[in-house]
């Protein structure tokens, strides 16, 4: 008899704590980085939960660009186009769009 290999899937073995890939980590941290600005300046004026609450906002609004992806809604046409990609990559191409203005579309031609 002959041996064979098994494929492994190797789907979620980046993830730290369950919830977090690599790439959503870094966009949280990031995301906290960015309210911890607000914090220290709340902190200054004695408002330290408020500080925190919009920190929490800005880490969430990084977790979320890093981890979901847009839904496929068939009622909305352009969910259609780009249904199934992560946020942060939609973000991204846009940013180049601005600075370029330039857009490649592949569209596959049907016979």
């Amino acid at each position: 008899m002959g041996t064979y290999y098994i494929p492994r899937n190797y789907r979620g073995e980046s993830r730290i704590l369950y919830i977090f890939t690599v790439k959503s980590l870094i966009t949280t941290a990031i995301g906290a980085m960015i309210g911890s600005v607000f914090f220290f300046v709340l902190k200054s004026m004695n408002m330290t939960p408020v500080g925190l609450g919009i920190m929490a906002f800005f880490a969430l609004i990084g977790f979320a660009v890093g981890a979901f992806k847009i839904p496929t809604i068939v009622a909305i046409p352009i969910t259609k186009k780009i249904g199934g990609e992560p946020i942060g990559e939609i973000i991204l191409r846009y940013a180049k769009f601005r600075k370029t203005r330039k857009m490649y579309v592949y569209t596959k031609e049907e016979k």
